[in-house]
């Protein structure tokens, strides 16, 4: 039998995110639901269904990863869109989209988009980000931040 999505997340995605460094390293925190918008503002005082990131992965205060969630039967491609929105309204460097099986990584720098077999720990994360340690000549996605 399948997992659905909440299932999926509590039994495969949450132990790789842990086993990858995330909420284990020093200041590093996986935020769970978090919420993005409260929702388009309708006609008659209602409000259109708010969006919420089913993870965001911070490190040293900095938000560096939005992750996309899709219940273990569904196909990790289902959640590509949502995974670089969500990375694109939250300012992070990186987006998946993941079944919690297949784990599909996004570098909204670059626009370079693979399968890979883990998340990138908060350390390499990081590096990536701030020190610009991608291996490509490219200034560091976040370089402004550090001047702030």
């Amino acid at each position: 039998m399948s997992r659905n999505e909440s299932e999926t997340r509590a039994e495969l995605i949450s132990p790789k995110l842990t086993v990858d460094g995330w909420g284990k390293a020093d200041h590093s925190i996986i935020r769970r639901e978090v919420s993005i918008t409260a929702g388009r503002i309708l006609g008659g005082g209602k409000r259109g269904s708010k969006l919420s990131a089913d993870y965001v992965l911070e490190f040293q205060g900095r938000k560096l990863a939005a992750v996309e969630a899709k219940r273990e039967s569904l196909s990790y491609t289902e959640g590509v869109r949502q995974a670089k929105d969500y990375a694109e309204r939250l300012q992070c460097r990186f987006a998946y989209a993941t079944n919690g099986h297949d784990i599909y990584q996004i570098d909204m720098l670059t626009g370079e988009e693979q399968l890979v077999n883990r998340y990138l720990s908060p350390e390499e994360m990081w590096a990536i980000a701030f020190n610009g340690d991608d291996g490509k000549a490219e200034p560091a996605f976040t370089s402004t931040w550090r001047e702030n």
